[in-house]
């Protein structure tokens, strides 16, 4: 009798920590910085286990002193996922860059809002997350900082 519920709370509690998924905050990392005064570079760290779709990446900025041309992805892993089929995800890290066509001189603050969406391989797919990074373009001719350091993530749970 012992042995039966030593097996049933060994089997319930695994259970139960197989179910904890992970924020998708925590899950999916953005930062962002300056390659140079008409390049952002926006990049995800994934945590173990997850991944995000290619497809569903949105990209647009606050304000009107820059826009955004077509951002550039590097090659992902093709998955058959049961809910879109056939796509391209992203494991582990991925940088995307981001062209900006500039209204303005001198160096600019930009405040991009980045939606994405990915999954657990556990099996839990979260709706798309919006969140933003605030980046500082530097003039143009001008190096951007060389520590390359990622800047300010504001959660954003729309």
């Amino acid at each position: 009798m012992m042995r039966n519920v030593l097996f049933l709370f060994t089997f319930l509690f695994s259970l139960a920590q197989a179910q904890e998924f992970l924020d998708p905050a925590v899950a999916f990392k953005p930062s962002a910085r300056a390659l140079d005064a008409q390049t952002i570079e926006v990049a995800f760290d994934i945590a173990k286990g997850y991944y995000l779709y290619r497809d569903k990446f949105k990209f647009a900025v606050d304000g009107d002193t820059v826009a955004l041309g077509t951002p550039v992805f590097p090659k992902g892993k093709e998955k058959i996922d049961e809910n879109f089929g056939k796509v391209e995800v992203y494991y582990k890290h991925v940088a995307i860059r981001l062209p900006v066509i500039r209204n303005a001189s001198g160096v600019l603050p930009v405040k991009l809002n980045v939606t994405s969406q990915g999954c657990a391989d556990a099996g839990v797919c979260y709706p798309p997350q919006t969140q933003t990074v605030s980046v500082e373009l530097p003039a143009p001719g001008s190096v951007p900082d060389a520590t390359g350091a990622a800047v300010a993530v504001d959660g954003d749970e729309s």
